[in-house]
């Protein structure tokens, strides 16, 4: 954590600021407000991929950008899919061209906007792919690690374009779009597997495995065995537990309303949990990865949303039984940040608006 408020959180800043100045520039006004409201409120996710540069401090100059300008990218895209003006699924698979061409320097450019009325964004989202692409070109090993975060990227866009279609039609193609992929992990359900393809993480750190010289193709499918489903579950699950509430008053889908009670709902989440530990504990920095596990059910399971939901109460006194001191620290550690700056959710990303 000393190194993180030290290292990594500076460095990010610096690159939100440069994002922010350059969002306030663009030319069209619901283009430039989603922009800003996605950096304004959204920076946490940044600052939570980041923490992946540890793994190679040697790298740190590429590895913040980089992540912090696909992080941007999807959460843009986020807000231009779920706030803006458009319901169009074929908008938005085009709007999420602009995540595959970040992760492969090989596409050629698109028009990202040509489904849409609004167009003019002064270049933005072309310089934020250009920045990820700039950056990958150094990582040393990215062509072993490449076919796996193509495939994450892929999987991630389909989910966008599925949760925000109509409403009445989001359950239906998020369950044609798991059959069609069930057999990648046939040990879960639909809502678990879709769940898991909306986290960055695993995105973030293939990167970092990227950043090391040597890297063989094997070694880049454990790290995307490991993370994929389990960490990349496990991190977006704890997301749609703790907005259950909210999500029932708004009338919007979440993942965990599909179990069959709070009972169930922790029974997955702890098999999924305890599946995520064991595979990284295969992986070289497992220790590290470790710290990612416990700190992740730490911080959403600490969250104030918590206590004001008697069902998600329930699942958190259970999910958080003989918990290990690495989770009582960032438990802690999550409490007092909250306390001291007020930040009413986890330092961590999500893939939720």
């Amino acid at each position: 954590m000393l190194r993180v408020y030290r290292q990594v959180l500076p460095e990010v800043a610096r690159e939100l600021d440069r994002w922010t100045a350059e969002a306030a520039a663009i030319p069209d006004a619901e283009l430039r407000a989603q922009a800003i409201a996605s950096l304004s409120t959204k920076r946490f996710h940044c600052e939570g991929g980041s923490v992946y540069a540890l793994l190679r401090p040697e790298r740190r100059g590429a590895l913040i950008p980089l992540i912090v300008a696909l992080q941007t990218i999807s959460d843009y895209l986020d807000n231009l899919c779920d706030r803006s003006t458009s319901m169009d699924a074929a908008d938005f698979r085009q709007l999420h061209l602009a995540m595959h061409e970040a992760v492969d320097p090989e596409l050629p450019p698109s028009d990202y906007y040509a489904l849409r009325a609004e167009r003019e964004d002064g270049g933005y989202l072309r310089r934020l792919v250009e920045t990820c692409r700039g950056n990958i070109a150094t990582l040393p090993s990215y062509e072993a690690v490449k076919p796996y975060v193509k495939e994450l990227v892929g999987l991630y866009g389909d989910l966008q374009v599925h949760k925000h279609i109509r409403r009445e039609d989001r359950e239906p193609a998020l369950t044609g779009w798991w059959s069609a992929h069930r057999d990648k992990c046939p040990e879960l359900g639909w809502n678990e597997f879709a769940a898991a393809t909306g986290s960055t993480l695993g995105m973030f750190y293939l990167f970092a495995v990227a950043a090391g010289e040597g890297v063989t193709v094997g070694q880049a499918e454990r790290a995307r065995d490991a993370y994929f489903p389990y960490v990349c579950g496990l991190h977006i699950l704890l997301d749609y537990l703790i907005d259950m509430e909210e999500d029932r008053i708004g009338g919007d889908l979440n993942f965990c309303e599909y179990f069959d009670d709070a009972r169930r709902t922790a029974e997955r989440i702890e098999w999924i949990a305890g599946t995520a530990r064991e595979r990284v504990r295969e992986l070289d920095d497992r220790r590290f990865h470790g710290m990612i596990v416990e700190g992740l059910l730490a911080l959403y399971l600490s969250d104030p949303k918590v206590r004001r939901q008697e069902d998600v109460a329930g699942v958190t006194k259970r999910l958080m039984r003989n918990s290990p001191l690495t989770r009582m620290f960032f438990w802690a550690n999550s409490v007092w940040i909250r306390k001291r700056q007020g930040i009413d959710r986890p330092q961590i990303q999500d893939a939720r608006s």
